[in-house]
């Protein structure tokens, strides 16, 4: 073990690295320091990360803003637990020489599967329906029948090739949209693209499926989601932000969309009595969409390997 090497674990809440047989393997290259709790101030993360050369952001809750990265001179390389690198300050990053690692397509079947099981969950009312049986109400819903509809898929990703292979499996027409169409990246889809106005206004479900940007933040607003069909649902796996959440509850509470299944949020956790908890044509879950024994096996072999690989002067898996 180098004595030198210090490893930390900033906010492992909900548990994520905790337990992980991975951990073992770590612990040969340097000291790992693991908070079972996450931050709760600006201090309280400069305190957790001050000798921390290497950074597991386990939690994309704890954010990592350029002037908290200017705080920590012997930090030196952060990786997340995942695909989505936005709760780091890439650009004070790069100035500050920090590498940033992620994950990028390991746990794509996994999340495709969940964006899959809110589809069908939203498309079969199962959450509301629940609901009214609980409360002691039978209730006449229609459901939808998703076989010969179209399923538009917003990003072109790993996550969103592995749904349009899921979509196809249950029959579904699926269209493509991207900010950077190539005939290759619609060849390995199998998706057609199309201008993303043209994909909301065709599509009976649009899911999401880009990173967090400054291009993507508020991707899906008001506008866009006029443009979809009443009786349109909307699936979200990728980051809260990209969509105006204001908008979509308006959209649901007033009949201009069918539904939606949301497994990310504007705030994580979702403060208790937010107007979408409220929604009835919803079906929610707490980003966990890659959280299965097998995802977390795959992303914390994953972070492990990007930190060792690092130490070994061979980065991998490298954003910044």
């Amino acid at each position: 073990m180098h004595s030198d090497v210090v490893i930390v674990i900033p906010g492992d809440d909900p548990p994520q690295l905790q337990g992980s047989p991975h951990l073992e393997r770590l612990k040969r290259h340097g000291e790992v320091i693991l908070h079972a709790d996450r931050p709760s101030t600006v201090e309280d993360k400069v305190r957790r990360a001050g000798n921390a050369m290497c950074l597991i952001n386990s939690r994309g809750a704890v954010k990592w803003p350029g002037e908290l990265l200017r705080r920590l001179p012997r930090l030196k390389m952060i990786t997340v637990c995942g695909i989505g690198t936005d709760a780091v300050d890439l650009e004070a990053a790069r100035e500050l020489g920090i590498v940033v690692c992620n994950l990028p397509g390991q746990t794509a079947p996994i999340v495709a599967e969940h964006a899959l099981a809110l589809m069908l969950a939203v498309a079969r009312r199962a959450w509301f329906q629940t609901n009214e049986l609980k409360s002691g109400r039978w209730t006449s819903c229609d459901n939808v029948y998703l076989r010969g509809k179209t399923l538009g898929l917003v990003g072109a990703g790993s996550i969103a090739a592995e749904m349009a292979r899921l979509g196809r499996a249950i029959g579904m027409d699926v269209l493509g949209w991207t900010f950077h169409p190539t005939p290759e990246r619609a060849a390995r889809l199998g998706v057609t693209f199309v201008p993303l106005e043209e994909l909301l206004s065709r599509s009976d479900v649009v899911s999401v499926h880009v990173k967090l940007t400054g291009e993507s933040r508020g991707l899906i607003g008001e506008e866009q989601i006029r443009r979809m069909k009443p009786s349109a649902m909307l699936v979200n796996t990728a980051r809260g932000p990209v969509v105006d959440t204001e908008a979509l509850i308006d959209a649901l509470n007033s009949g201009r969309l069918g539904g939606a299944g949301i497994d990310v949020f504007d705030d994580e956790p979702i403060p208790a009595g937010h107007p979408l908890l409220a929604c009835r044509q919803v079906v929610l879950t707490p980003h966990n969409a890659d959280q299965t024994p097998e995802g977390w096996d795959l992303l914390n072999g994953g972070v492990v390997d990007n930190v060792i690989a690092f130490l070994q002067g061979r980065p991998r898996n490298r954003v910044v």
